[in-house]
């Protein structure tokens, strides 16, 4: 296949070469949007007069058949092609003749798989953002069912406080509300149309910057052209969300994964997301979870792999920037798959809430509301918190719990101890006086909740997010 560049040459490129530099294998993802850039393109050199109305409608009409054979699947597609970019130009050429040429015009490749990526990345936050609001809602309606559910929380993965199952959901709740409002940033971020850049120093044609950026659902335009060419700051911004939104997966995970052993016994996978053993008839094995932790790794590679092809490139394009698709392709699916994947399998699993709350009493997670007891009655913290550690010995030596404890043995380390001290040590009291804003305590949690829902009800949905692009 001729190159529609090799006018300057005097030999063919190596066909070794070809197929070590085609991109086509992978860039034909963005065949759709690359058409959809040409169409507003080939509209609005018409509409400027740098080429006549009736080519403008030719390469248009051309082009919206291209368009509806890629929708329908039915585009066969040159995987000797060089990149997406020359074969829509060749397909389009070869169909409605020598006017296809004249696409091209006031426009480089370089410009144009930068519009393509944004375009993408444009899309891409748009359906990570959908797949994160149900994670989000499904967060929110689980809370609401295990506002009083108690179980213990951990520091160091040892017991620490008794707190509520809603109250470590809306933890994770926090979580990803940062990691929609990350994708939100970079949606703003790729919302910047470059067309019009060219090869690096814009072009003498009389471009209407604008009027591409509104048939494409751009909000804006780049300002420098050298910049547009070379930048790749906006799929580097969704990677780092992508890198940090599978980091609270993999946490998650590993949560799910530890509390569904028989040692903790707190959680049960659903069978559909659950795989045994071909070896251990009684083995149940949480596999979703951990293939989700393993990926993260796989989006850390993605991050960095774009991270190192980037940091020593002189200013404009150069060729080492094709490597970006495959790490940002690669990311996108991933997330999006692990999304789907967790989101579903979290909303099967089952709580055992009386294992939760059985497990809450135990490990003296209350031994610090004893020695907020005697801060009560007037003992500085640091004396209270001694007397508590002290009964926390004697019930480990003895394998008792606090409320085990009699009051004389309780007033052998201090005479303050009174029969309230039971009450001030129960589970329930230990969660419902912690009801400072971002406390554990029900009618923290369920504020907290409302809050939550109001703050997601005002995030833009994926239509108003992406607009037409």
């Amino acid at each position: 296949m001729d190159k529609l560049w090799d006018g300057r040459f005097d030999k063919p490129t190596s066909a070794l070469l070809d197929g070590f530099q085609s991109s086509i294998p992978f860039d034909q993802r963005l065949l759709r949007l690359d058409i959809a850039g040409s169409i507003a393109h080939a509209i609005m050199l018409g509409e400027q007069g740098v080429i006549s109305g009736e080519d403008a409608l030719a390469m248009v009409e051309g082009l919206r058949t291209l368009l509806r054979e890629v929708e329908t699947d039915t585009l066969p597609v040159d995987q000797g092609a060089e990149d997406v970019h020359m074969f829509v130009e060749a397909e389009l050429t070869r169909r409605i003749g020598e006017t296809g040429k004249r696409l091209h015009t006031g426009r480089s490749r370089n410009d144009q798989v930068a519009l393509d990526m944004r375009m993408y990345a444009k899309e891409c936050c748009g359906t990570i953002a959908d797949r994160l609001r149900a994670l989000l809602s499904l967060l929110l309606g689980l809370s609401r069912e295990h506002v009083n559910t108690f179980m213990p929380g951990y520091t160091h993965l040892q017991k620490a406080q008794p707190v509520t199952l809603a109250f470590h959901f809306m933890a994770y709740f926090q979580m990803f509300s940062r990691d929609l409002t990350r994708f939100m940033a970079a949606y703003d971020e790729a919302d910047v149309m470059p067309l019009g850049s060219g090869a690096l120093a814009g072009t003498t044609y009389p471009l209407n910057r604008d009027r591409v950026a509104g048939l494409l659902g751009f909000s804006v335009v780049t300002e420098n052209s050298l910049d547009a060419v070379s930048d790749r700051d906006f799929l580097l911004s969704f990677l780092s969300a992508a890198s940090i939104c599978m980091m609270h997966l993999s946490r998650f995970c590993e949560e799910l994964i530890l509390w569904s052993t028989h040692e903790f016994g707190l959680a049960v996978m659903d069978d559909g997301f659950a795989t045994g053993s071909s070896m251990m008839p009684q083995k149940k094995n949480p596999d979703a979870c951990e293939l989700i932790r393993g990926k993260t790794g796989r989006v850390y590679g993605d991050l960095v792999a774009l991270l190192t092809v980037m940091k020593g490139l002189p200013l404009a394009y150069n060729k080492d920037m094709q490597e970006d698709k495959e790490a940002f392709f690669d990311a996108f699916d991933t997330l999006s798959q692990c999304l789907r994947v967790f989101t579903e399998m979290l909303r099967t699993v089952v709580f055992r809430k009386d294992v939760l709350k059985a497990s809450a009493a135990l490990g003296f997670t209350n031994a610090t509301d004893l020695a907020d007891y005697l801060v009560g009655k007037g003992l500085s913290f640091r004396d209270a918190h001694h007397i508590a550690g002290l009964l926390v010995a004697l019930c480990i030596r003895e394998n008792r719990a606090l409320s085990d404890l009699s009051l004389e043995e309780m007033r052998e380390t201090s005479p303050v101890f009174n029969d309230d001290i039971y009450e001030a040590i129960s589970l329930e009291a230990c969660v419902n006086r912690r009801r400072l804003q971002g406390g554990p305590a029900p009618e923290a949690v369920e504020e907290s909740i409302r809050r939550g829902q109001a703050w997601l009800d005002t995030r833009p949905e994926r239509r108003r997010l992406c607009g037409d692009a």
